[in-house]
């Protein structure tokens, strides 16, 4: 037969083939419109939500940023920056407020002290612009305070000074510095906070430290206590009052303490000079006739006593620390002087250059030695040094197991003890170390 023979299986799967062609068209086409009104109805749904959550979401950001102002600070947000500067604002105000309280409760108990004399009244005519004497004088103008001098010439009260104190006790007692009332054949006059004038005694001058207690008439006065300057730390507030420029009565300065410990030599301009040990550096503004005046901490403890200017620099002052100051002051309420302990010992320092000049064992402490005068015994004689059998040519290594070193000198470490101790000091004697007891005695 030329015709070929179909049968039912092979119909069968032509049909298939059709049919499944036909899903496939179908389900492309499906997919394709699913596919096409997902993209739709989520542009449409994310367009709203997304604008409904931005403003929600703002909100929240705003309720966090003022209940974390630091957290908000990370982000850089507008909102951020005022609430910092409020937070900014609000420490400067507090820290202002604690300076304004210290000085308000303090400065009725600082006190000018003018420093005036009987002088030639010549004089005045070799100071015609006032410049070492008062600005305020006239050199032509009759003073009911002129007297006849040893040689007939008229004298007359001038100010040949000021500076500054603070009261301890409300009785009048006053702390200033020793240069500033040194002067024995002057008169001192102290100015108090109201502008009242007292005529002021000098009760005691101490012969190393310096530093001295005067007296004034009268009752009520309002005091300042002594803080604690073992516990200072740089970079604390330091607040200074007194009379700067022997002109403007109670200026305040603010700064930071700059240094602890400092070692120098402070000169008064007359050719004297004093070695200052173990005293405080600040950059609060300090300027002749500041000179007694109390540095207080942000307590309004008095941490120290200004003292002394760094002369070519600006902010470099000095103070003595309080801890020195109220030992001699508590001496002065008790007794009536001040009762420093000596040991009676003419030397100089030891260091590595003079350790290498004369082949000694140590770096540290200090030789006996004699001056250049022959009245200047290296051991002064009946002294506690003498009687403690210590000899020129011997080195004093330690006070009490305290190595004397730059840190440490002599004085200062004698300072801290009182007349009638008894310390040991370690020596070197010709070639031999040893340790000795010695009692202090007064300095007279």
């Amino acid at each position: 037969m030329d015709n070929s023979e179909i049968t039912p299986n092979e119909l069968l799967g032509e049909n298939e083939v059709a049919t499944k062609k036909k899903k496939h068209k179908y389900s492309a086409v499906y997919l394709i419109s699913i596919l096409f009104a997902v993209i739709f109805f989520s542009s449409i749904f994310g367009a709203f939500f997304g604008f409904v959550a931005g403003g929600f979401g703002q909100k929240i950001f705003t309720k966090i940023s003022q209940e974390f102002p630091r957290l908000s600070q990370i982000t850089g947000n507008q909102p951020v920056a005022k609430v910092d500067s409020s937070v900014s604002r609000e420490k400067i105000i507090e820290e202002d407020s604690a300076v304004i309280d210290v000085v308000e409760k303090s400065t009725p108990a600082v006190v000018s002290i003018v420093i005036s004399k009987d002088v030639p009244k010549i004089q005045s005519f070799f100071d015609p612009f006032g410049i070492f004497g008062d600005p305020n004088a006239s050199s032509n103008s009759p003073d009911q305070n002129s007297s006849p001098n040893a040689s007939g010439g008229a004298m007359q009260k001038e100010k040949i000074g000021a500076g500054t104190g603070f009261i301890i006790t409300a009785d009048g007692m006053i702390v200033t510095n020793k240069h500033v009332v040194s002067d024995t054949t002057a008169d001192y006059t102290v100015i108090t906070s109201d502008g009242k004038e007292h005529v002021a005694k000098v009760l005691a001058r101490d012969p190393v430290n310096d530093i001295a207690v005067i007296k004034i008439d009268g009752a009520g006065y309002s005091t300042l206590n002594f803080g604690d300057s073992n516990n200072l730390k740089i970079g604390q507030t330091a607040i200074a009052i007194g009379n700067s420029l022997g002109e403007f009565s109670n200026t305040v300065s603010k700064g930071i303490i700059s240094g602890l410990k400092r070692n120098l030599t402070a000169g008064g301009g007359l050719g004297d000079s004093e070695k200052l040990t173990n005293i405080i550096q600040t950059d609060a503004a300090i300027n002749p006739g500041n000179s007694g005046g109390p540095l207080l901490d942000i307590n309004g403890q008095v941490i120290g006593i200004n003292v002394a200017i760094a002369q070519g620099a600006q902010n470099v002052g000095f103070a003595l620390p309080s801890s020195q100051v109220q030992k001699i002051t508590d001496q002065v309420k008790a007794t009536g002087k001040i009762s420093t302990p000596y040991l009676g010992v003419r030397y100089i320092p030891i260091d590595s250059t003079l350790q290498k000049q004369i082949n000694l064992p140590f770096n540290y402490g200090v030789l006996v030695l004699r001056g250049q005068n022959i009245t200047d015994f290296a051991v002064v004689p009946g002294s506690p040094a003498d009687k403690a059998g210590i000899v020129e040519n011997d080195v004093i290594l330690e006070v009490n197991g305290q190595k004397i070193d730059a840190n440490n000198s002599l004085v200062d470490l004698l300072s801290r003890f009182n007349v009638g101790d008894q310390i040991t000091l370690k020596i070197w004697h010709k070639g031999d170390t040893k340790e000795i007891s010695v009692k202090l005695e007064e300095r007279v």
